[in-house]
This record gives structure tokens, sequence and C-alpha cells, in this order.
């Protein structure tokens, strides 16, 4: 069941937000989603929440400062998603600007897992020699990972985002904004932006040191497009200061001062850097990037992410893309196998959904599971083979239901049943035993009937009302794109009800309308929907510039419609 719902406005704020410049439909946007301050809109650097804010990073400056001077080596060790990518290459950029000795390591997700493992330490002591591994977007819970790290005689600097467990590891520094004793305001910071911070601040302590002043010191801000790639891709909150951190990067990309592999992937999707919007970056770049991670080894976006060649980087982002048509076809098959095993799924009776299937790529299990969360609006765990008798899980959620804390109290239920799980409220991963599935499945199925509703259980299209005929124009969408939208901070959606002129089936899986209201025709296409609906209908849409033969026009894109 969907239902389309208005999001209130407050008017006070509304109205203030009005009177204080802003354009009056903006100020009903924002104050919808929050805000009532103009500062809140603030896009310039200047405007970031300071770094001393962050819990020990004036720790990790100084540890990271000293070993620069001593000329010690530092090994990164990344995550296999586009945030640990960018967080890596932005970590590599950065330290080597600033003089340090410093290499990576991306393990293979399939033979080491996640995080700072025994096995990966073991690794990157063998091929790498370092004196301090500087984990990202990962570490937060790798304990046993860090006492190996410390047995081997190697400090352990970690850099992540994930919420933590009940222990945090005995590394030489941890700087994540969700560790207890964290008082910086933004719980939001991707782990692409937890690293970029950690670079402000020692570029900082370098700058006391006299090893920089502010000529000479390095342009931190040339790596803001990597952090704006890493911030949306991994879906992270866009609040005010993850904002700013996406609209100075976005703004470097439309300029065309990005760098060579970012460049590359935009040129290999099919899309406009000059134009770079968020969606761009969250549907078009990062699951290009994601790719290699999901299916092979993540090293190979580092590396486009890394070199300064564009020869070089065009020729790895075509061997994304490749790859990212691959996982299309893995994902494809993996999700009518999935179908077939919820053939008799019954959504009014069940508030979770977990699947397994032994044939399945663990690369994939996720984009599966949110697949499936969208088309039942249920929180989804999707499984695939494990090796040595276990087998991966990997859940997207619904809002209102906290996947990892919900996987907590699994685990205090059932203790042992899970092996390992961590992640955030939206997503997560975990391990079991093979055998444990059904019980899990059924432990998983009871906390969810603990803490879900109807009401969540209800889909709703969250719109922002009706638009003025006027504002039916690409002069006002240029003005709402030149804003920067993401999750915790929707694109505007609008609702009112048109006359359908005419529809139809396109490519046997869109229904392309022509909608008309007030005597105004609008081009309209509602994708992966082939349902007629009707001669009137109530459309939720957003607006969209829709160029073709060299004209733009203003096109509907519909989120959801309704016979009226």
């Amino acid at each position: 069941m969907t239902r389309i719902a208005t999001r209130p406005c407050p008017f006070r704020a509304s109205e203030m937000l009005r009177q204080s410049g802003i354009h009056p439909v903006l100020a009903r946007l924002y104050a919808s989603r929050g805000l009532s301050d103009t500062r809140e809109l603030a896009s310039e650097l200047a405007a970031l929440i300071p770094p001393p804010g962050l819990h020990c990073i004036d720790k990790a400056a100084e540890f990271l400062a000293d070993a620069i001077a001593a000329r010690k080596r530092m090994v990164i060790v990344a995550d296999y998603d586009c945030d640990g990518a960018t967080a890596c290459a932005t970590a590599l950029r950065g330290l080597r600007s600033m003089g340090a000795m410093v290499d990576y390591i991306v393990p293979n997700r399939f033979e080491y897992g996640y995080g700072l493992t025994p096995e990966i330490v073991a690794l990157t002591a063998r091929e790498k020699q370092p004196d301090i591994i500087i984990t990202v977007d990962n570490g937060i819970a790798s304990i046993e990972g860090v006492e190996e790290a410390k047995r081997r005689n190697i400090d352990v600097v970690i850099t992540d985002h994930h919420l933590p467990g009940e222990t945090l590891p005995d590394a030489r520094v941890i700087v994540n904004p969700n560790q207890p004793a964290c008082g910086f305001p933004s719980k939001n910071l991707a782990g692409v932006g937890v690293v970029f911070y950690v670079l402000l601040a020692l570029r900082a302590e370098l700058r006391r040191r006299g090893v920089f002043d502010a000529q000479t010191q390095p342009k931190l801000d040339a790596l803001l497009d990597l952090v704006a790639l890493g911030t949306v891709a991994d879906v992270v909150k866009l609040d005010a200061n993850n904002r700013i951190l996406v609209a100075q990067g976005i703004k470097r990309m439309r300029a065309g001062r990005m760098h060579a592999g970012v460049a590359a992937l935009f040129r290999v999707a099919g899309r406009q850097a000059r134009t770079a919007s968020p969606f761009d970056l969250g549907f078009a770049v990062g699951p290009r990037l994601n790719a290699a991670g999901r299916l092979e080894d993540m090293s190979l976006g580092i590396e486009c992410l890394t070199t300064d060649d564009e020869g070089r980087a065009w020729a790895i982002a075509q061997q994304l893309n490749d790859i990212n048509i691959k996982r299309r076809e893995i994902e494809a098959e993996m999700q009518d196998a999935a179908l077939l095993h919820l053939d008799a799924y019954e959504p009014a009776t069940r508030s979770t959904i977990t699947v397994f299937d032994d044939a399945w790529h663990q690369g994939v299990i996720g984009i599966v599971a949110s697949r499936l969360k969208e088309k039942f609006f249920r929180p989804t765990i999707t499984f695939a083979p494990g090796g040595d008798g276990v087998i991966k899980g990997s859940g997207r959620s619904i809002p209102g239901f906290h996947l990892r804390d919900a996987l907590d109290l699994v685990s205090k239920r059932a203790p042992g049943l899970i092996d390992r799980f961590g992640g955030h409220a939206m997503a997560a991963g975990l391990t079991l035993k093979a055998h444990a599935f059904d019980q899990f499945a059924q432990a998983f199925e009871e906390v969810g009937r603990t803490l879900l509703t109807e009401q969540q259980l209800e889909r709703v299209i969250e719109t922002d009302g009706p638009l003025e005929d006027h504002y039916y124009t690409t002069q006002f969408i240029e003005q709402l794109d030149s804003h920067v939208w993401g999750q915790g901070f929707p694109p505007p959606v609008f609702c009112d009800e048109f006359r359908v002129v005419s529809q139809r089936i396109l490519k046997e899986k869109h229904l392309k309308l022509q909608l008309e209201r007030n005597g105004a025709r609008y081009d309209a296409i509602w994708f992966g929907n082939t349902a007629s609906i009707g001669d009137r209908a109530r459309v939720a849409f957003r607006l969209d510039a829709n160029e073709y033969n060299g004209v733009t026009r203003v096109q509907l894109l519909v989120e959801h419609a309704e016979p009226c």
C-alpha cells in the first residue's frame, strides 16, 4: 500500500526565510525540511564545523605529524565501497602532499571479509612492512585486528564513521564522530568526510610547526570532488555540514576542476560534469566505482581516483563500466531468483524479508536487498555463500527501523546466533553459520514485529504539495538544481491533480504520459511502471529539464500516481 502525503511546513519558519530574501517556494521547501535559519544554507568552506570538535583529532594530527617527521611508513587499509575508495584516494593524495611515506592496501572482500581483521594485518605486514596502519571507512569494530597489529609493533590510527560496539579497539588514535565522548555536532560524516577532517587538522598542526605557511600549504580543497562523491554514494544524511562538502565538490566538478578519474567516470557514464548533481554521483558515477569492489578488487577503483594520467584514467573507467554491466546482469538474475523465493510471500502477514540462495554472488546481495526493500517496503536481508560453512548477509531498511540496532537486539536475544555484524540505521552486514539461517530469519522477524508498527510498514510518498503554475519553467528547475538535495534533505516532490491526455508503454517497462493542468500540457514519465492511471490522476512528481534535439523542456518525473 502506497499513500501520498504532504510534508508539514511550519508557516513561521517559512515566512522568516522568505522575508530574509529566500525564494518563496524554496522558503517553503527549506522550512518543511527543518531549516529555520539562512546560516544553515551556507555552502562556503568557511562555514564548516571546525575540526577540533572531533574527539581525538588533535591527537591524530600530532601523531601523524610526528610520523611524517620521523619518515615512518604508513599504509592505508581501505574499505571496498565507493566511500572507502574515495576515502583512500583522499588520504593518499592528502598525506603525500604533506610529505608522508604512504601506501595502501584494499583486501579482496571475498577472501578477507570486512574491516581490519588479523588476516589483513598479517597480509599488510607481509606485503608493505608498515610502521603505522591507517584505516579509512572501517576499523571501529576491529578489536582483534588492532591487537594483532600491536603484537607486530604496528601502530593503528582508525578513521571511521560506523557505529561502534560496546568495546572500542585499543588503537593508538580513533577519530569517529559516532564514538562515545565525541561531541562533534554532525554525526553524519561519511568515511571520506572523516579523512578530510583529519587532513585539515594535520595541515593545521604542520602549519603550527612551521612546515608550511598559509601560502605554501597544500590546497586540500582540491580533494573535495572525491569527498562529495564518497559522501553522496554512501547515502549518509546530507545535514548542513555534509551539504557544504557536497556543494563544494560539485562546484569543482561543474567548473571542470576535478581529478582525472572522476572526469573519466562522468564521461563513461554518459553524464555531463558541467551539470553535475548529487543524482549523478549516487546513480551514475558511484555505482561504476562500487562495481569493482562488488565483483573484483577495489584497487582498480582506487587507481582510477589516484592517477593523474587522463589516458590511464579513461582506460580504467572503461574497465569499471564493463564490470558494472556484468554486475547489472548478475543482479537481474539474482533478483529474478529472489522473486521466485518470495513467490508465496505475503507482505500483510510479515514485517521483514530474509532470503538465501546458494548460487548468489555475495558482492551483489546488497543491491538485491535494496531492490526487494523497495518492492515490498520491508526491512530486507539477502544472503549468499561465504565459504567454510558460513553465509554472508547484506541488509537494507525502511525509515524508522534501525537495522544495526535490530541486529544487535537479535544477537542479545539469541547469543551466538550471529557471528559478526555492523553497519548503520539503513544498511548493515552480517555473517552466520549456514545452518543458522532459518533460526535467524525467525529471530529477525520477531524483532521486526516488536519494533515496527502497521503505519511504518505503509509506504508514504512525501510531497511538497502543489506547485504554482508559473514555476513550471526550466529557469525554476535551474534554481532548484543549484542547491544540494539528497539523503535526509530530499529533493522536492510536488503533487497535484492532472487530466491524463495520453498514456502509452515505453520500452515495455515505463509509462509515458501527457498531463494537463489549467490548460498547460506537460510531458511526463513514470519509470518502472506500466499500469494505466485513468483519465484523471493525483500525481506526485519531480521537475526535470529534458533536453532533446537541442531544445530543453519541462518534464515531470512521476514518483507515484493514483486515480482521482
